[in-house]
């Protein structure tokens, strides 16, 4: 099937000629279309296996959340592993930051759901393989838990709220991958998603 012309998707999109080509060019590259010189370009056949990213739309109550979280444990654990054995030092640098970053963003916020993606999607990036980055990339900031499931401050005299625990459950893992301890990034990571899991399983 022939694609519209250039200025056929600019109009229609409202996007620059660059943008465009950028897509077209990303298009070609994963080999969903092809391009004749004089007759424009063609979508390809896509394969039957094929699939456009993870679909979460029924994750949307705290037990299909609880069962995302099941699905970080087997990949996220292992990603802070790798992270800390083979991060450069940009990288730890920017896993440091986003952890920090969490702290400045009010609680409760899209800021800090957006914040808190960038800190794992960081920690996948850095593990030196590209598909822990492409798995979280797909199943994008739907996947933290909250805000939409969180719990209400704590106000008991002695006791820390939740805002507290989730930042420093992050900057444990950010300092065990700076140090490039990995058993130490896998555990902390580890418990950082299991205590997530019984924290929404408090909310039911």
């Amino acid at each position: 099937m022939k694609m519209p012309s250039e200025s056929a998707l600019i109009t229609r999109f409202g996007v620059s000629r660059t943008v465009v080509r950028e897509a077209g060019s990303r298009l070609q590259a994963a080999g969903l279309v092809e391009s004749h010189k004089g007759k424009g370009s063609f979508v390809l056949m896509v394969p039957p296996d094929h699939r456009a990213g993870v679909k979460l739309s029924a994750a949307n109550k705290p037990e299909d959340m609880a069962e995302l979280i099941g699905l970080r444990l087997g990949v996220e654990v292992e990603a802070a592993g790798l992270a800390a054995a083979g991060r450069s030092d940009a990288e730890a640098e920017g896993i440091i930051r986003a952890a920090a970053a969490m702290r400045r963003i009010p609680a409760q916020t899209s800021q800090l759901l957006q914040a808190d993606f960038d800190f794992h999607r960081r920690i996948a990036q850095a593990t030196g393989n590209r598909f822990y980055g492409e798995l979280l990339e797909s199943l994008g900031p739907a996947m933290i838990a909250y805000p939409a499931h969180r719990l209400p401050p704590l106000d008991q005299a002695g006791h820390i709220g939740p805002d507290e625990v989730l930042c420093r459950e992050h900057e444990a893992i950010a300092e065990a991958i700076a140090d490039g301890d990995v058993d130490s990034a896998r555990a902390a990571m580890r418990l950082h998603l299991a205590n997530t899991r019984n924290r929404l399983s408090r909310k039911k």
